[in-house]
């Protein structure tokens, strides 16, 4: 009865205290009882009106339905989709406390989480780009277009097809993007080229509840160390028109390097398992780093921040501490970029990933480079990682372990505590999950350096890479 009592009920003047976790700001009015209170398209210190719109045993969350002052924290966002688009959350936050909350987010988690003795953080490595840093999008069609509450107000016809990106919250609905701020040019021209001439020539947009329409995704890929720019169209049949279309792309941009397709019947836009016709040029885009090439196609994973995967990765070898004569284990490889790059620095690097393709494609990658020195295996890491694994190939002497957002299974953890490298050093995505883990590996293991680096600008993501060293 009080959950139905208290929901939607307006609660006044209240101040937002922090930035919290998924780009969600923190308050604690008196009338939540104690409760933290997620808030979303505010900034630390704005003064509102709340709306709870859930209600839980340990928190509830609110709209804003007012607002009495702006936070100094605050800048004038700069993409005319802000607060519909579910990207660039944090757009409305000035970069230098973007990062304050970034390092605060590390902060709170290693020290709440994982509960174990801690160096000083070291401070966040910036992104040297803070727009435009991505070197890969996906954008969906769709026959269900987003309208705003303003362009509904004006009563005006609106076409409902859209290309661009799902509504937070909303896996029907789509804003129709007009200039995106992630990706550099040309893929806004590209996109809005192909949308244009879609719309005229009148071919189907996706309809993901129907599932039918003939237009369904486009991915764009841009090297951000050579010239080379990938275009793969996915559609759910290939015929005169999406050829036509294939044809029109290719003539409109000549700089496109990779022009590929792939048709797709199933029910969602997974592409994994499809076979991806090249239309022209090559099957893949090059990046280069520190003089190794590494070939990326497109279902090959790779850091996405191209130039701060770099640093990243040089991070990474730096608390690796290698000399030439250490086996090297790199658990959740992906393409082997990491397992490459640190490899003129290593007696050996074995690498593990779960996706096959990435396994083929990390092989390729060291022979490319004419990497001698890298052997690749791909299975569940659980399942690789066993003693017959260890009797078959040398005991590491460092691990690099890049896990996925849940972090490391607990049999991969207590392996880590069987192997006993000398060190291990943990890359993560979700500092959350990496304190969990930290928390386990602390029975051997002593954090000795802790180095947060924002991947993702106007995001509230951020990577943070921890050196572990065996106690004695």
């Amino acid at each position: 009865m009080g959950r139905r009592k208290n929901k939607n009920r307006i609660v006044e003047n209240v101040v937002i205290l922090d930035a919290g976790a998924e780009g969600k700001c923190i308050a604690r009015p008196e009338e939540a009882d104690g409760r933290v209170v997620f808030v979303t398209g505010v900034v630390p210190k704005d003064v509102v009106d709340l709306r709870i719109t859930k209600q839980r045993k340990s928190y509830w969350e609110a709209t804003v339905v007012k607002f009495h002052s702006y936070s100094d924290e605050r800048v004038e966002p700069f993409c005319e989709h802000f607060g519909v688009c579910g990207g660039c959350k944090w757009q409305h936050l000035s970069y230098e406390r973007q990062l304050f909350y970034k390092q605060k987010q590390v902060k709170d988690n290693l020290e709440r989480l994982a509960k174990v003795e801690l160096p000083e953080i070291n401070p966040i490595l910036a992104s040297e780009n803070t727009t435009f840093y991505r070197n890969k999008l996906e954008f969906t069609f769709s026959s269900r277009r987003w309208l705003t509450s303003e362009q509904i107000a004006t009563g005006e016809e609106f076409d409902n097809r859209a290309l661009g990106f799902h509504i937070p919250g909303r896996y029907d609905k789509l804003v129709d993007l007009n200039e995106c701020y992630l990706q550099a040019e040309p893929s806004n021209t590209i996109r809005l080229a192909v949308n244009k001439y879609a719309r005229e020539h009148d071919l189907s947009f996706y309809n993901v509840m129907a599932c039918e329409g003939l237009l369904r995704n486009l991915m764009i890929r841009n090297s951000q160390t050579t010239d080379d720019l990938m275009v793969m169209l996915q559609t759910t049949a290939f015929n005169e028109e999406v050829e036509k279309l294939m044809q029109f792309i290719k003539d409109s941009f000549p700089q496109i390097t990779s022009l590929q397709y792939v048709v797709n019947t199933k029910r969602n836009d997974t592409f994994q398992d499809l076979d991806i016709i090249c239309f022209d040029g090559k099957d893949y885009i090059t990046e280069t780093m520190e003089g190794l090439e590494f070939r990326v196609q497109a279902k090959s994973f790779y850091q996405t921040n191209s130039i701060q995967a770099y640093n990243l990765y040089k991070i990474t070898r730096d608390f690796a501490q290698l000399t030439g004569e250490e086996v090297v284990y790199d658990l959740y490889t992906g393409t082997g970029t990491i397992a490459n790059f640190v490899a003129k620095q290593a007696k050996q690097v074995i690498g593990v990933e779960y996706v096959e393709p990435a396994i083929a494609d990390a092989k390729i990658n060291s022979k490319l480079n004419g990497i001698d020195n890298t052997l690749f295996y791909a299975g569940d890491m659980k399942d690789v990682l066993k003693e017959e694994f260890l009797e078959k190939h040398a005991r590491p002497d460092v691990i690099l372990t890049d896990p996925p957002r849940a972090g490391m299974h607990p049999d991969v953890i207590n392996m880590l505590l069987r192997i006993g490298a000398k060190r291990i050093v943990y890359v993560s995505c979700n500092p959350a999950t990496q304190a969990r883990d930290l928390q386990l590996l602390d029975e051997k293991y002593s954090v000795k350096a802790i180095q947060p680096v924002d991947m993702f600008p106007q995001t509230h993501h951020v990577e943070n890479v921890v050196l572990l060293e065996l106690k004695e």
